[in-house]
């Protein structure tokens, strides 16, 4: 029972606090792997499956965006979207330090705390979707409304056309 324990993830544990039901995937993985490259390996949509990427507005202030995993972030429009002139992607050395995740493992639920985040306007278009379970070789399947909910986020057109 202990080692179960061990196993969960600070994401896992929020989801459990609040009673939010979820799944967990996990796969071999020693090092980060781009998230395309997982789905091709799980036999997963790239629609459905979400990379959590984080950035650092022109206000120092961080915010987080979730958007499919084949897919770009606008920065104009992910600025806009969270009332920054403009924001830059965090370099991957301050990952942990700001959110408390590693690079592949970088999760919208459980980061060191609540930044502002916005999902991309599709999520809405699935029954279940998949994010970083937060840590790597770990991911969460759950309900979009759950995950919505869970992090206070905003949905937006948040990626480039």
């Amino acid at each position: 029972m202990a080692k179960e324990k061990d196993n969960k993830t600070n994401a896992m544990r929020i989801l459990d606090k609040n009673k939010i039901p979820y799944k967990v995937n996990t796969y071999d993985c020693d090092e980060f792997i781009d998230g395309v490259h997982i789905a091709d390996m799980l036999g997963q949509s790239y629609d459905s499956s979400f990379k959590t990427l984080v950035t650092e507005g022109k206000s120092k202030n961080y915010y987080v965006f979730a958007i499919p995993i084949h897919l770009e972030l606008d920065m104009k429009k992910a600025a806009k979207t969270v009332g920054e002139k403009s924001v830059e992607m965090l370099p991957v050395k301050d990952i942990n330090a700001v959110t408390g995740y590693i690079r592949g493992g970088c999760t919208p639920i459980g980061m060191k705390k609540l930044y502002k985040t916005v999902y991309h306007s599709t999520i809405n278009n699935f029954e279940e979707i998949i994010v970083s379970g937060g840590k790597l070789g770990t991911q969460i399947v759950i309900k979009p409304s759950d995950l919505i909910k869970v992090t206070n986020a905003i949905v937006s057109d948040i990626v480039k056309e």
